[in-house]
């Protein structure tokens, strides 16, 4: 088929139901799935389930191109797109033309996956992209993936942004590790969790993005820019929300402490921007209030330390916080950053880009709380804020109010029994510092298997994050962000790749062959990658390079499966072949039939004068007599099939 879409209905919780998206008796049993945000980099990765277990994987779109004209549901936008020799061909004139084909669905997660190849460009810059979020009709603005035929060039992959007003906003930039070129196939992917974003490269991940511009209808795309671009097996699978563990081999989770501290003044708008474009996926604030109840983003309890001013925040109204220099102390050249309020550091991440891991400072009262969700929730920031304290009952009021935020609980020092503790307060992550880690790494596995992630404070020491990566844990906070993103990198570039999924293809009996009884065509299956080949006709097992036994096959067509099985996992290859009917498959028939000799003459004397009609019922007569049953009706069916043709 050239289009096969599998439509089941979205599944939606109820509002109360979200509270248990963090209870870890609930994510105990999908402790082996894990969340798409850190994802194991491979070249098919699975579609995973969230930490709830209630949303599964779905398949939006799939299609391998097989038919003469485009699958249903495409629209071509601009340039020239054709399906032929069992893929999409997209063509664009000239450099300066975008050639669009909108398909899918608007999805908030999902995966989109295709095997491209450069069949001409107009120069090595020219590109490819993947379609993240683009209005139906093609119209700006829209948001993409793209490749170069050039792709190990320093924006060999990018995510950009085509924006209303037909320019390019370009966010993030990579090489990749291998040249795209022209007349190769190279298999590409992306995996988007709303305005998060990660690029994979024939099955290695070579680019992260936090900044993806979503809007509310977009759908799924593929665009050709100055080239001609074939297509094959494309997927769009709907994902489950995020998780927070970390499978083997994905990178760490950067969450950049107060910001980019080390790079600009604390918890204020201009540290933010440093941690995005350092390519930390979290940004960690602290929040207090001021007098007057407003949520402020500070660390100290005073203000003296990062500011001009004096005085506990809790004793400072919002007007005095408001005229506060918070960067002066940090550098010259941060003169004038601002004391920023919990919304206005909300505002920011939202329409720039990033999540936020919002710790609540000190012990809160459950009215202060509620002013914190609040701005959280006004703001429409809920489905990225994720909130830790070292307050256990101020933790127990966010749960209370604010169930679908998930929590952290930091500590100083490890708890006797951090597990079961995490489960009486419903944690996502147990967050401990570094030197209380050392003490009991072995604390990770038995959380991870809670369930519950492990993010490390405050590390920036490569050496450490090498230990910390070796140990397991999901995500390090540093005051370090770019340095551990262009570690994560360095890292993931030297790790070996995983093994590639194993080939097969049956290559005898040849794929459509047509053969008669006489034949025994010697089975031949070509693999790579596979430790183990077995092979089978019509489900039953036979052996490959043994000639294959025709003569107990009824007529007609038969199936060949041959499966390999390797370190890379297991694929599959079927193949077909006809039995058909003949003289001189009726003759081996015959002669192998075991009959006597007496019997054997009667039958060949008839088959040589043409008389297979009265072949069938001689030999029926003779069933279970002097020709076992099972031979005498092959016998019997080949005659009166050559006797009607």
């Amino acid at each position: 088929m050239s289009l096969r879409t599998r439509l089941s209905p979205r599944i939606r919780r109820a509002p109360g139901a979200r509270r248990a998206r963090r209870t870890p008796s609930l994510l105990l049993a999908t402790a082996a799935v894990v969340s798409l945000s850190t994802a194991a980099p491979t070249s098919a990765a699975p579609a995973t389930a969230s930490a709830d277990g209630a949303d599964a994987a779905r398949v939006v779109l799939s299609t391998d191109f097989s038919g003469s004209s485009l699958p249903a549901g495409f629209r071509a936008v601009e340039g020239t797109w054709k399906v032929k020799d069992g893929r999409l061909h997209g063509t664009s004139a000239d450099s300066g033309q975008q050639s669009r084909i909108t398909f899918g669905e608007h999805l908030d997660n999902f995966r989109i996956e295709v095997t491209a190849r450069f069949e001409s460009v107009k120069d090595p810059a020219r590109w490819a992209a993947l379609g993240l979020d683009v209005p139906a009709d093609g119209a700006v603005p829209w948001s993409v993936a793209t490749v170069r035929s050039n792709s190990t060039a320093a924006n060999g992959l990018e995510f950009a942004e085509r924006t209303a007003a037909g320019a390019w906003n370009v966010t993030d930039t990579a090489a990749a590790p291998t040249a795209a070129g022209t007349g190769r196939d190279v298999k590409l992917a992306v995996e988007v969790h709303g305005t998060k974003a990660r690029w994979f490269f024939d099955g290695k991940e070579a680019l992260r993005t936090t900044r993806l511009a979503r809007s509310e209808k977009g759908v799924e795309a593929l665009v050709v820019n100055g080239a001609t671009v074939s297509f094959d097996d494309l997927k769009v699978t709907e994902l489950p929300g995020r998780g927070y563990l970390r499978p083997e081999g994905s990178p760490l989770t950067v969450i950049a402490h107060r910001g980019a501290s080390s790079a600009a003044p604390e918890n204020t708008l201009v540290s933010d921007e440093a941690a995005r474009r350092g390519g930390a996926e979290y940004v960690e604030n602290d929040v207090q209030p001021s007098k007057d109840g407003v949520p402020y983003v500070l660390h100290d309890t005073t203000v003296d330390r990062t500011t001009d001013g004096t005085g506990a925040i809790r004793q400072l109204t919002a007007a005095q916080l408001d005229r506060l220099d918070a960067g002066s102390w940090f550098a010259p050249a941060y003169a004038g950053a601002r004391v920023p309020t919990l919304a206005a550091q909300l505002d920011d991440l939202r329409t720039r880009g990033g999540d936020m891991l919002l710790e609540i400072k000190g012990r809160h009262t459950r009215d202060e709380v509620a002013a914190v969700v609040a701005t959280v929730r006004d703001r429409k920031m809920a489905d990225r804020v994720f909130v830790q304290s070292f307050d256990v009952e101020t933790l127990k009021h966010v749960r209370e109010l604010a169930p679908e935020l998930p929590l952290g609980l930091l500590r100083g020092g490890l708890d006797a029994d951090p597990v079961a503790l995490a489960r009486e307060l419903g944690l996502a992550s147990y967050n401990p510092s570094d030197d209380a880690l050392r003490q009991r790494p072995g604390i990770v596995a038995d959380l991870h298997a809670a369930g519950v992630a492990v993010w490390v404070w405050t590390v920036d020491s490569p050496d450490r994050w090498r230990a910390l990566e070796k140990a397991g844990v999901d995500g390090i906070i540093t005051n370090r962000p770019a340095e551990l993103t262009g570690w994560n990198a360095a890292h993931q570039q030297n790790r070996p790749a995983p093994p590639a999924a194993p080939a097969v293809a049956i290559t005898s009996p040849a794929p459509g062959a047509v053969l008669d009884r006489a034949q025994a065509p010697v089975t031949a299956v070509q693999s790579t990658g596979a430790e183990k080949v077995t092979l089978t006709v019509d489900g039953t097992p036979v052996s490959v390079g043994k000639p294959l036994d025709l003569s107990g096959l009824a007529a007609g067509e038969h199936r060949l499966r041959a499966t390999a099985t390797g370190p890379g996992g297991t694929t599959t290859a079927d193949a077909a072949f006809t039995v058909r009917a003949s003289r001189t498959g009726l003759a081996h028939l015959v002669l192998t039939s075991g009959a006597d000799a007496n019997r054997i003459a009667t039958m060949t004397t008839m088959l040589g004068h043409g008389h297979h009609t009265q072949l069938a019922r001689w030999v029926e007569n003779q069933s279970g007599r002097g020709v076992s049953a099972a031979r005498a009706a092959l016998i019997a069916a080949e005659a009166r099939a050559l006797a009607a043709g």
